[in-house]
């Protein structure tokens, strides 16, 4: 550099005629200290924020966190992509803050946010800005140094992706305002303090949506709420849909339809004129490209796709990869507020976020239609392996609350069609756990109809009869699947033997036929006989022969015969209390059932006693409003009636 100030510091220097390397001449003004050139009176450049809506407890806290007397205050505003936070950012900075300037920045790089800081510079001194030639690192190093010596300012920071591209910055200023957004939930320990943004309330979202109808002249509003809430109030989402609507006149229950059927495209699609890089599945998209070195990352989110949105338990991940790339990758969904971790061993997506990810799209390389699908049966899969293998023990219990909701998911998003080998073999493990959990309803035999389907239809001509046995047993109908059930049994045992544990639970299948026709001597004959096989392969206490001992004594206790029931259900009640414990679902049955006997054979002394511990039992493990409950209720206040 050559000037009559050479050697001086340039930024600073009081020198007049300055001339940089390349020609060109600094005015005076430029050249004068920094720390006292004065910001030009309401000085801003936010973007104003016409749609805003609600925010009231977030605006609250960034007015309280602000109004921290002296030194630097720096807020950071995390949440997913398209969830607010610059809409929030420009909201504060324009009508809540009342410094000058206000100045906002997009700093999702190093060099953006220099940038920003160049530009600042220029703002402040008008004379700058008609001189191109001058180095940008010259005018983002006067920005900081007017920062520095002054206070009273906003600097907005918008859609920072690493904290380490603001950390020069923020360390060497020591006062003034710093307001950050952010995708990024962590990483800020030291450096901001975080505040975490969430949907829109439902009126909130509502009036969003009716704000931009209105603004179009449209009226016809009927199902805003609820697309709304299809939405999950997400605000990005809610004006997208809100613009479209507007736009082509679409009623909001008309897009709702269209969601639903075409999901990709409407994900996609934007107005007229709108922001085709701001629609949820661009926003996303542009999200996971951050996460590619991570590729475990973007296939944990396909999978977490398919639960229910909240209380998804982090063990359904287990055995995906080793616990520390597991770890890694999530962490990392995690921090990029694409899964929120509730801190209690359970995970939370937004319903949006999941309908994209399990959305097949040719062009989008994190949703490919044959990574989709697998990730849909990795789903299936590792809810069918949380269930415990006793279906019936205590902890079955337990875990049938915590994991039916995602089963319930899981099928609503599977098309009956589209079922695979891993979703009906969940379908009929969801089944016989409702039926073990309740007993026979119409849920659990929509379960178990619903897997029925598809190996019946995958069994072919090969065992046509077992396949519709299956269905009419699985849809209730086991009278009708008697002689199904006969042909198939018989055709089992020729080409198995009797021993074999397919012919004896068909045999038990058949028994429990007849039980439900009334048909109660053939019903006992078959459970005795199946019983005896039982006893002769593998035991007195075996699980399977304790089970066929339940059947035969339920079976003479539906028959009105209490006194061969009595002994069978004294002697099982003692075997399950030791083989399996007094929490134990099926020695609360065999407690109940007892109870019962008891009861109809007049033994009201014995009965009592019974009964008053299989309510407590099952009002612990089902809860009072359980029908299994409010049945053996009723047997009690019977009991006790005398």
């Amino acid at each position: 550099m050559g000037s009559n100030a050479a050697g001086r510091d340039v930024v600073n220097s009081v020198a007049q005629n300055i001339f940089m390397e390349n020609g060109v001449v600094l005015p005076p003004e430029a050249c004068g200290p920094i720390t006292e050139v004065q910001a030009p009176a309401g000085l801003c450049n936010v973007p104003r924020t016409g749609l805003f809506v609600g925010r009231t407890d977030a605006l609250d806290r960034l007015d309280t966190e602000f109004a921290a007397p002296g030194g630097v205050v720096v807020q950071a505003v995390h949440g997913l992509g398209g969830i607010g936070k610059s809409a929030l950012a420009a909201q504060w900075a324009v009508h809540h803050h009342t410094g000058n300037p206000r100045w906002w920045i997009t700093a999702d790089s190093r060099a953006a946010v220099d940038s920003g800081l160049a530009d600042l510079a220029r703002a402040l001194q008008p004379a700058l800005a008609g001189l191109p030639g001058l180095p940008a690192q010259m005018l983002t190093e006067r920005a900081v140094q007017w920062l520095t010596s002054h206070d009273d300012w906003l600097l907005v920071l918008d859609n920072v992706e690493q904290p380490d591209d603001i950390r020069p910055l923020l360390d060497r200023v020591a006062t003034g305002r710093f307001l950050i957004t952010t995708r990024r939930a962590t990483g800020w320990h030291g450096l901001a303090a975080p505040v975490r943004l969430d949907v829109l309330s439902d009126e909130e979202a509502t009036e969003l949506f009716l704000r931009v109808l209105h603004h179009a002249g449209r009226t016809e509003t009927d199902g805003s709420a609820e697309l709304c809430a299809e939405l999950g109030h997400l605000p990005l989402a809610v004006e997208q849909a809100a613009a479209y609507c507007a736009e082509t006149g679409t009623a909001p229950r008309a897009y709702a339809e269209m969601l639903a059927s075409w999901p990709a495209e409407m994900f996609a699609s934007t107005a007229e004129g709108g922001d085709s890089a701001r629609t949820v599945a661009r926003i996303w998209r542009l999200t996971l490209d951050r996460l590619a070195d991570t590729p475990l990352a973007a296939e944990i989110l396909r999978i977490l796709a398919w639960y229910a949105p909240h209380g998804i338990p982090r063990a359904l991940l287990d055995g995906l990869a080793p616990p520390p790339l597991l770890t890694r990758a999530l962490g990392r969904l995690i921090a990029y507020s694409m899964v929120t971790d509730n801190g209690d061993g359970t995970l939370t997506v937004h319903r949006l976020v999941q309908a994209l990810a399990r959305t097949p799209d040719p062009d989008d390389p994190h949703r490919l239609a044959d990574d989709v699908e697998s990730a849909r049966d990795r789903a299936a899969t590792g809810l069918k392996k949380a269930f415990p293998s006793d279906i019936r023990s205590a902890e079955t219990w337990l875990s049938y609350r915590t994991l039916m909701p995602h089963v319930e998911a899981l099928a609503e998003n599977v098309a009956i069609k589209d079922d695979s080998e891993a979703t009906a073999g969940l379908f009929g493990k969801a089944g016989m756990v409702a039926g073990a959990q309740s007993g026979p309803t119409g849920r659990s035999e929509w379960w178990l109809r619903r897997a029925v389907i598809h190996f019946a239809r995958q069994s072919g001509e090969e065992y046509p009869d077992l396949g519709r046995a299956g269905a009419r047993m699985a849809a209730g109908d086991l009278i009708g699947a008697i002689p199904l059930l006969e042909k198939v049994t018989s055709h089992r045992i020729r080409s198995l033997g009797e021993d074999h544990p397919a012919a004896l639970n068909l045999r038990t299948k058949q028994a429990l036929a007849y039980a439900v026709k009334g048909d109660m001597d053939r019903a006992v004959q078959l459970f005795e006989s199946v019983l005896s096989d039982r006893v002769r392969l593998v035991g007195e206490s075996h699980p399977d022969t304790l089970k066929s001992r339940n059947n035969l004594a339920v079976a003479h206790l539906q028959a009105g015969d209490t006194a061969r029931a009595i002994p069978l259900l004294e002697s099982l009640l003692a075997d399950r209390m030791r083989e399996l414990g007094e929490d134990h679902a099926d020695t609360v049955s065999t407690l109940s059932n007892l109870g019962y006997a008891y009861l109809e054979a007049g033994d009201t002394d014995r009965a009592v006693p019974l009964l008053e511990s299989a309510v407590a039992a099952l009002t612990q493990m089902l809860g009072e409003d359980h029908p299994r409950t409010e049945l053996a209720r009723e047997d009690l206040l019977r009991a006790r009636a005398g």
